[in-house]
């Protein structure tokens, strides 16, 4: 199975970046965030309102955990790092690759928080999200890109270059 799972924070791009890396690859593409939407026939930040937090972490996680494929890029959720049985199945179907960014330019990516569908509890701040999922981005990456100054292009090309070299190790 040729797989590739992009991991980050809400507002980084893996749904963008993901498309072409796809298209570059010569792979298919997966969202998860919209196999949940769709799945549901609601939006992110309805199911969050509806059925908690609690409620679409573990949907979230039924959703990722139930995924089988090969030659996909899959970009996941930014609270897919929350569950760890997600994150183990997804390791097993392709190297997980964490899309860095630092948290000012984050910021300044998400305007629409409210309806983004942020996983969040109502006393957190999105600094507060940043700093909890940091560490788990990077302890389930095979490898890490810093996005900081790279256009989507330079992003693809990083984790091109660097799947190349943890494949053919």
């Amino acid at each position: 199975m040729r797989n590739l799972v992009l991991i980050g924070m809400p507002g980084v791009g893996k749904s963008t970046i993901g498309v072409v890396l796809a298209k570059t690859m010569g792979l298919s593409f997966l969202d998860t965030d919209l196999m949940i939407q769709k799945r549901e026939s609601r939006l992110l930040h309805s199911i969050i309102s509806e059925d908690g937090i609690e409620g679409f972490l573990k949907l979230e996680e039924d959703v990722l955990s139930s995924i089988h494929c090969s030659d996909m890029v899959i970009a996941t959720g930014g609270s897919a790092v929350l569950s760890s049985k997600a994150m183990n199945h997804l390791k097993e179907l392709g190297p997980v690759v964490f899309l860095k960014l630092d948290y000012q330019s984050i910021r300044k990516r998400i305007r629409n928080i409210t309806t983004r569908g942020i996983v969040m509890g109502r006393d957190q701040s999105l600094l507060d999200v940043f700093n909890e999922r940091m560490p788990l981005y990077e302890a389930y990456a095979d490898f890490t890109v810093d996005c900081r100054g790279l256009s989507v292009e330079g992003i693809v090309a990083q984790i091109f270059r660097q799947y190349r070299h943890l494949t053919q190790r």
